[in-house]
């Protein structure tokens, strides 16, 4: 309190209102991968520097554009004036990354973090972990994207799509590295691609791919399966040299060759060109479906189930399923992995039909919404608490930060994330001696707050039960 010694009017201003909550963004995804170049200012500033963009253009302009993978078409005449293909000849797409986040944006993705592990080789390779004898533009492995990933506190995705080409025992690791990390620091989600997601999977093979994940903090994911063909066509560089092209008993030439004015040789170039858009990318789906996430968050809130959604860009998925497949995908009783499926109906498109975590025998985080709904919670009102720190701990505090706490679980309630038809029912907040705390805890400088939500959760399962009425009149 001021000391007054002079006579006169003072003023003071009382503050009555608690402080507020302020939201953490819910999907802002990690990519890890590598790229055609990681420079903003200097060649290879950007390799292990996550950077977050908010375009493809972004990307393009930061990490450049697809590998231009070898292509080998093989055309023949027709009989008939035109041309024939005998062969086509698809690369092996392993660098995903520029792919994949392509698929974020267009399924309605916002704002991603991009780690750079490495730029693209002649031989593609997918490490783990890098080389420290090689070039410091390649030294670097999906293993130590992720490490640098953990030292950024806004990204709450975390997504590589380019695991699935690692060895079986190096994609374990992997995987319970990202789970791990999550657990540890309680405000990330990961999206796992099915290791064989390209495979029409028997029980065994999807016991074989749930083994991978192990039984640790498996709250913290969700997994895909199957791979999806999208509507991107495999890159042609710009000067159109990685297209090989054998023209009947003519030797292979570059595509561009055939781009002469007039003559045959331009009937060939448009016919190879129209071939080419004919044949599209294969991607593991968790880009795609992070862009689901972002895409829900934004129109719905993170605590909307993230399926019944069609894949925009996607033309179906590689495998498809029926009923009876996915029954032993969702529910799986001996492991309690649950795989979330990638599915085509008819009219409809390709739908992402499944909204479970890893832990999907677990009631309490069986669901997507809910975990992610927490993660959210838990770290907004940590970050907002932080002015309690050093605080007199009594109840002028404590009535603040209950206060604070219950006026943004009652604008979650508004909205629609918690049920119940009070907010007394939605949810509690407890602070205070002898109720959260004694004598003891004070004295060792310790406020406790014990928080609890009633969750919506999805309807996983909708029962229509009808049965015959005998007529009355």
């Amino acid at each position: 309190m001021p000391t007054y010694k002079t006579p006169d009017v003072y003023v003071e201003e009382i503050s009555v209102f608690p402080p507020s909550v302020a939201e953490v963004e819910t999907a802002i995804p990690a990519f890890i991968g590598y790229s055609e170049f990681a420079r903003k200012n200097a060649d290879c500033d950007l390799i292990l520097k996550p950077t977050k963009i908010y375009s493809l253009k972004d990307y393009e302009r930061y990490y450049g554009l697809p590998k231009d993978d070898a292509i080998a078409v093989s055309i023949a005449d027709d009989g008939a004036g035109g041309f024939t293909v005998t062969s086509f000849s698809e690369p092996e797409v392993k660098y995903l990354l520029y792919f994949s986040v392509k698929m974020f944006f267009e399924n309605g993705g916002g704002q991603c973090y991009i780690v750079s592990v490495g730029t693209y080789q002649s031989s593609a390779t997918i490490d783990l972990t890098g080389d420290a004898t090689s070039n410091p533009a390649t030294m670097y492995g999906l293993q130590d994207g992720l490490d640098v990933v953990k030292l950024e506190d806004e990204p709450t995705l975390i997504v590589i799509p380019e695991a699935v080409h690692l060895t079986t025992a190096d994609y374990t690791t992997l995987v319970q590295a990202v789970l791990l990390q999550c657990n540890t620091l309680r405000d990330r989600f990961g999206i796992f691609d099915i290791r064989d997601g390209n495979s029409d999977l028997d029980a065994t093979a999807l016991a074989n791919n749930r083994g991978y994940f192990g039984n640790n903090y498996l709250k913290y994911a969700a997994a895909y399966y199957p791979f999806i063909k999208t509507t991107m066509n495999y890159w042609v560089n710009s000067t159109e040299t990685n297209v090989d092209v054998t023209y009947g008993a003519s030797p292979a030439a570059d595509l561009a060759t055939f781009n002469t004015e007039g003559g045959i040789n331009t009937a060939l170039y448009n016919f190879v060109k129209t071939v080419l858009k004919e044949h599209f990318v294969t991607l593991p789906p968790s880009g795609a479906v992070a862009g689901v996430y972002a895409a829900t968050d934004s129109n719905r809130g993170v605590w909307k189930a993230p399926a019944n959604v069609s894949l925009a860009g996607v033309i179906e998925p590689v495998i498809r399923l029926d009923n009876a497949k996915q029954d032993g995908m969702n529910v799986d009783a001996a492991s309690g992995k649950s795989i979330n499926a990638i599915r085509a109906f008819m009219g409809k498109g390709t739908l992402v039909w499944g909204a479970r975590t890893l832990a999907g025998n677990d009631n309490e985080w069986r669901y997507v919404p809910v975990r992610r709904f927490f993660n959210m919670v838990e770290e907004s009102v940590k970050k907002s608490t932080y002015w309690a720190v050093f605080e007199p701990n009594d109840a002028n505090t404590w009535v603040k930060v209950r206060g604070m706490i219950e006026n943004y679980l009652t604008q979650k309630w508004r909205e629609g994330a918690l049920a119940g038809a009070t907010p007394k029912e939605a949810f509690f907040v407890k602070c205070g001696l002898g109720i959260t705390m004694t004598s003891q805890d004070i004295l060792e400088g310790r406020m406790n707050v014990e928080i609890g939500m009633a969750a919506v959760r999805p309807a996983e399962f909708i029962i229509l039960k009808f049965s015959h009425k005998l007529q009355t009149s």
